[in-house]
């Protein structure tokens, strides 16, 4: 009981990462189009249209300077795609992300909510978001191409609009996400607590070993939750009985760790 308690008390005061990554597994429409005032505020998070709009124009002036002469593309999106899959900076790119830029200002401005967006644009719609959000983190962390420090701002601020308006969780999605983990712990306990104190090592889980291994799995859940990494929690806990298992020479029950890795495959 107390497991699910803090199960669902975790997911609720974390960041939203946990929830964010399960109701990211829905089909985009059916989370932005259940409704005109709960779809815009899935996918613009409360942010009013004409900033987005003032950002997107801002962003793309920028990187207009970037932009070289000889650069040539047949389709933006591919493009910046596949910048974004072999980090391999051309000048194809820069043309490709200014006009990905121009164009999630336009579809902004054009349709002014997301409730206007036809069904078949607003998954690309958002898509195109995430992409351009990834590319200029890529192109910030590589310094390719070297871009002055008053336009990196406004492709920062751009860019933290962006991430606002795709990566926000309403309250109700995390008090669902948090209640289902809750109950599921509670109602799973004994499989799991089975599992994790008798069947990871040769021998029973002892308290030292216990407390080792859950003090190092906070830590690690609480800085991956602070850097938005993708752990699971199961991972990292398991991972830990079977270190602190390893470390007092115990060993471990193979069959049992080739059954976790499968079931996480």
């Amino acid at each position: 009981m107390w497991a699910g308690f803090f199960n669902f008390l975790g997911v609720l005061l974390s960041s939203g990462l946990v929830a964010f990554a399960i109701i990211s597994l829905l089909p985009v429409e059916l989370i932005l189009q259940v409704g005109s005032q709960a779809g815009f505020a899935m996918v613009f998070a409360l942010l009013v249209a004409a900033i987005l709009i003032a950002v997107s124009q801002q962003a793309a002036s920028a990187l207009d300077k970037y932009v070289s002469p000889n650069a040539v593309i047949a389709d933006a999106r591919e493009d910046l795609t596949t910048y974004v899959r072999t980090r391999e900076f051309t000048p194809n790119t820069m043309l490709a992300l200014r006009q990905l830029v121009n164009d999630i200002g336009s579809e902004t401005a054009l349709f002014g909510e997301l409730a206007k967006i036809p069904n078949d644009r607003v998954r690309n719609f958002r898509n195109d978001m995430y992409l351009v959000s990834e590319a200029l983190r890529l192109m910030q962390k590589s310094h390719k191409p070297e871009i002055s420090a008053g336009d990196t701002a406004i492709l920062t601020n751009y860019k933290k609009h962006i991430d606002n308006a795709t990566k926000f969780i309403p309250g109700w999605v995390k008090v669902a996400v948090a209640m289902a983990l809750g109950l599921s712990t509670m109602v799973g306990w004994k499989r799991i607590v089975v599992t994790v104190g008798e069947k990871i090592g040769k021998d029973h889980l002892t308290y030292g070993q216990g407390a080792t291994a859950e003090i190092t799995a906070m830590f690690t859940i609480g800085l991956a939750d602070w850097y938005g990494l993708p752990v699971s929690t199961t991972h990292v806990l398991s991972s830990g009985i079977a270190g602190t298992m390893a470390a007092n020479h115990t060993g471990l029950q193979w069959g049992t760790v080739r059954n976790l890795c499968m079931a996480w495959c």
